[in-house]
């Protein structure tokens, strides 16, 4: 079956990438411009510059290549017989949304901090899972916490060349950070298609908001949803455009819209099984 990726692409992030697309691809053509104008005056002074940006590029990719080496040395690798249960949740969501190869996923020592993590080293596709995310929520939970990340992956978030284009149109005002926001809600749909779950969903997204595992089976998540109607409206905007997160009462909100609506998991199941015939 095949996965409706753009039906589960929140529409501010077709726009928005769309917009971040053309603006760095324009940027990028004019910096080209000025490198083969320099290269005619002063070849030296560019060549500096350009030997400055790939050691700059590679000092990146090589932190990130000792990142990894530190999580295989200090963090906990999920496997088949390690923690089974998280190790079939991340297969799980890479089956559902076409994943060949599961994402390599490790459980690290978080000191209370409750969160997760997608990240990409070359090829490799990680997922990161702090021990009080787990310690918090329940299983269905953290099956969406962990498709939302796998979603990420399949997004194509984490893609170099593409962020590269996008790179330049971040010194736009406020146009990298509400990019960065419809991604949220992008994943937060992948992983509502995934476990086809609302309450599992909005438990997730209110419990990162919560942190307790003592309070997880009591809390309302109704009622903290209901907590968006008494955000301020100036303050709270001005919060929201500065943010790379949509607000957690917004994303019960959509998530449990998406759910609900034509674009639900049951219905995206249902197209991808039965296509529109073609017009002849």
């Amino acid at each position: 079956m095949q996965v409706p990726l753009r039906e589960l692409r929140h529409p501010k992030e077709r726009r928005y990438g769309t917009i971040m697309l053309v603006v760095g691809a324009i940027v990028w053509l004019l910096i080209l411009v000025a490198i083969g104008v320099s290269l005619t005056k002063s070849p030296g002074h560019v060549i500096v510059l350009l030997i400055e940006a790939a050691v700059i590029l590679g000092i990146l990719a090589l932190a990130k290549m000792f990142y990894r080496a530190y999580l295989f040395g200090h963090a906990v690798l999920v496997g088949q017989t390690q923690f089974p249960h998280l190790h079939e949740s991340v297969a799980a969501a890479s089956r559902r949304l076409g994943l060949a190869h599961p994402p390599q996923t490790f459980v690290y020592n978080s000191h209370g901090l409750t969160n997760a993590l997608a990240m990409r080293v070359l090829r490799h596709r990680m997922v990161l899972l702090t021990s009080a995310l787990i310690d918090v929520e329940h299983d269905r939970q953290v099956d969406f916490v962990v498709a939302h990340e796998v979603g990420h992956h399949v997004a194509g978030h984490l893609g170099f060349w593409r962020n590269l284009v996008k790179y330049p149109a971040h010194a736009v005002p406020f146009l990298g950070r509400a990019y960065s926001r419809a991604r949220e809600l992008t994943a937060d749909r992948i992983g509502a298609y995934c476990v086809e779950d609302v309450e599992a969903a909005r438990g997730a997204l209110a419990m990162l908001a919560c942190g307790s595992a003592r309070l997880n089976a009591t809390l309302d998540t109704q009622a903290f949803r209901a907590q968006e109607a008494l955000v301020p409206p100036i303050t709270g905007f001005l919060l929201h455009i500065v943010s790379g997160y949509p607000r957690l009462t917004r994303r019960v909100e959509e998530v449990e819209t998406f759910l609900a609506g034509s674009h639900g998991p049951l219905a995206l199941d249902s197209r991808a099984l039965n296509p529109s015939p073609s017009l002849k």
